[in-house]
């Protein structure tokens, strides 16, 4: 497995965006800019497009096995039995030493599948109606081996449960109800039970793959998480988490510890953040309902926004950037539904997004290149360092600014989870591009709101501004129109930030709370 597979590509991502960031004050039209972003844009779904096999092995894939060379453990209550050398029985312990395939099947009670093999060792366990529960550890524990490929069995119900309490085994700190020291793969053609009453439901210190299956997941802490990567190919997730549904992080290495995507059915639930990385996140495809915190009902859309939340409740989630290819999105989360710490890329996909806070938001540049956005209640819809617009369609109903550059000193920042003010600075450098799509936009704050220069090139744009101090286009550099259908209802296409970013409307604050 390539680690930093897709690092590079990354990096050069980065590197392209920020330099089409930068706005060039010799730049009058906006085409030479324009030009520069489409061609990033391009490259990064050239580029990123996500070659699986830099991802996926095809052992990983592999969900059969020979029937005639696997060795039969039975689970018999508190005890199992095996007649192969590769197995060791101790009580409610069954040990697996050897490289092979293992078929597990039966009930085990306050017990342990560990894997103790080689450090070059390949093992696959293939779950065939095996019940695991263990009170005080995990139910599959992988100590050592190469990779390990828990595979559920066609048709089959599987479980693997934590009773909520972690004693030390030996040196590791087990914390997950399926928890591997090793690189670990989850595919098959059954479904997969996991509950943690305590921990996480299944954790990697290495790279976590999943390929296909069902899997029902019920976590206090993570649903999924892996150190180095999560990289998911398909398959069906139900997670409902006390902390991320899907989580990546390594604190050892900021390269590491990214979320890759190549589609999958995801319901996920959770008490933080539904998809979080810590280097990247890369979506290619999938379906996705996402519930974060107590929802976007419960807070209350405001201004001054002041009270500290120090839990992180976002939708999809990086600290690095992200980049979307396709999909389909329902979001409703109580912090942003779409937030990175770098620039965000989205090509393609189906978003319906309900936020307390912002829809889209970017510590760099947003470039959306293509797709369907329908923001039904958020704070601020699209806001970024920068903000370049290709195509699509656009429905936006915002508390406060509907598409927003640089951000200025509202209250619509959450850094880490904490409402506060925004991390950009009003001489900053930033600028909305908007070279296509059909863009509908009705606010409480300005419909568009440029600290830099607005540029439309192309696309049809309707904006209602309601609030009483702002406009529907406001820029605080220059304004140009070369060829944009814009229709607003305070005349503000003719002078754009004549109210020059005036104060908010207190009127227009509302309270939307959880029946």
């Amino acid at each position: 497995m390539k680690k930093r597979a897709g690092l590079s590509l990354l990096l050069a991502l980065t590197l392209a965006l920020s330099g089409c960031a930068q706005w060039e004050d010799s730049q009058s039209n906006g085409q030479t800019q324009s030009a520069q972003e489409h061609a990033a844009v391009e490259t990064a779904d050239t580029e990123l497009a996500g070659d699986d096999s830099e991802m996926f092995t095809d052992r990983d894939m592999k969900t059969d096995y020979d029937i005639s060379a696997v060795a039969v453990i039975t689970l018999r209550g508190d005890t199992a039995s095996c007649d192969s050398e590769g197995v060791e029985i101790d009580g409610s312990t069954v040990t697996i030493t050897e490289e092979g395939t293992y078929i597990l099947s039966g009930t085990l009670e306050d017990g342990m599948i560990l894997v103790d093999a080689s450090d070059s060792d390949k093992v696959q366990l293939v779950l065939d109606g095996a019940e695991i529960t263990n009170s005080t550890s995990a139910a599959l524990y992988v100590r050592e081996a190469d990779k390990v490929f828990v595979t559920t069995a066609l048709g089959s119900r599987n479980t693997l449960a934590n009773g909520g309490e972690y004693l030390q085994v030996d040196d590791n700190n087990i914390d997950a109800a399926l928890f591997s020291k090793s690189d670990l793969t989850l595919n098959g053609a059954g479904t997969l039970t996991i509950t943690a009453a305590q921990g996480h439901g299944v954790v990697s210190k290495d790279d976590l793959v999943l390929t296909s299956g069902t899997y029902i997941i019920t976590a206090a802490g993570h649903g999924l998480s892996g150190k180095d990567s999560v990289r998911i190919a398909g398959g069906s997730y139900q997670i409902t988490a006390g902390k991320d549904g899907i989580h990546g992080e390594n604190a050892d290495d900021p390269d590491l510890g990214y979320l890759y995507i190549a589609g999958g059915t995801f319901d996920i639930q959770a008490a933080g953040d539904g998809i979080s990385a810590a280097a990247y996140l890369q979506i290619q495809d999938g379906s996705f309902t996402l519930y974060t915190g107590q929802g976007s009902a419960s807070v209350t859309m405001t201004d001054d926004r002041g009270e500290e939340n120090s839990v992180s409740t976002k939708g999809l989630k990086s600290d690095g950037p992200i980049t979307i290819a396709g999909g389909s999105f329902v979001t409703d989360t109580e912090d942003d539904s779409i937030h990175a710490g770098g620039n965000i890329v989205i090509t393609g996909g189906q978003f319906q997004i309900e936020t307390g806070d912002d829809g889209i938001r970017s510590d760099g540049a947003v470039i959306i290149q293509d797709g369907s956005f329908i923001l039904s209640y958020c704070y601020e819809g699209i806001e970024g360092l920068s903000v370049t617009i290709h195509g699509g369609t656009f429905a936006i109903s915002s508390q406060d600014d509907g598409i927003n550059a640089a951000g200025g000193a509202d209250s619509s920042g959450f850094g880490g989870g904490r409402p506060g003010q925004d991390q950009f600075s009003a001489d900053s450098e930033s600028f909305i591009t908007i070279e296509g799509g059909t863009i509908t936009i009705v606010s409480g704050g300005d419909s568009i709101d440029s600290n830099g220069d607005l540029t439309i090139n192309g696309g049809t744009l309707d904006l209602t501004c309601n609030g009483s101090n702002d406009t529907a286009l406001d820029c605080d550099g220059s304004y140009t129109n070369n060829g944009g259908h814009v229709t607003t209802n305070d005349g503000s296409e003719s002078d754009p930030g004549r109210m020059g970013g005036g104060s908010r409307d207190p009127g227009m604050n509302r309270e939307r709370k959880q029946p």
